[in-house]
């Protein structure tokens, strides 16, 4: 992602997209966008004990690579979001990165960012916000054994480039 772009912001919504005149839900109709190159990019942390990060850390966790497997897992879930958010459209992805920081100070913290890619009518935001958490869950999941009491907070877009409204960076 290019540093130099600046910060964008678009004009408030007026309406809810998937909803009609009658207040009825559907699917927003992008036949008529024009296909451009779209990226998103989200992020999330998952809070937790020291000795649960040191684990994480060293490889040592009882059900084996957390983070490659929290890796896959994102990968994954950014392919289905469609099949899990029932408004979003089914999007060709062209390209899912996932990577995981681990934080021992102050707060002993994984952070998850992903990135999607596709060329395409329609954004990849769901898909980068599906992504994390699912990478955040699956941490949960293979290490809640030894600390149930892990949070997952701070998920969020942090940038998004392509279609219409173009270049919007987090401030």
């Amino acid at each position: 992602m290019p540093d130099s772009l600046p910060p964008q912001t678009s004009a408030p919504a007026t309406e809810l997209s998937h909803f009609d005149a009658s207040g009825q839900a559907h699917m927003v109709d992008v036949g008529n966008k024009t296909s451009t190159h779209r990226i998103a990019r989200a992020s999330g942390i998952i809070t937790m004990q020291a000795a649960t990060l040191a684990l994480i850390a060293g490889g040592n966790a009882k059900k084996g690579d957390v983070l490659g497997i929290a890796r896959i897992a994102a990968i994954m879930a950014a392919k289905r979001t469609s099949d899990l958010i029932p408004l979003c459209h089914p999007l060709a992805i062209t390209r899912v990165t996932v990577d995981f920081a681990l934080s021992d100070i102050p707060r002993h913290q994984v952070k998850c960012t992903a990135q999607v890619e596709t060329t395409g009518q329609t954004g990849v935001e769901m898909e980068a916000l599906t992504a994390v958490q699912i990478g955040l869950l699956t941490i949960y999941d293979m290490c809640k054994a030894v600390d149930r009491a892990m949070v997952m907070s701070e998920i969020k877009v942090v940038e998004k480039h392509g279609g219409k409204s173009g270049d919007w960076v987090a401030g």
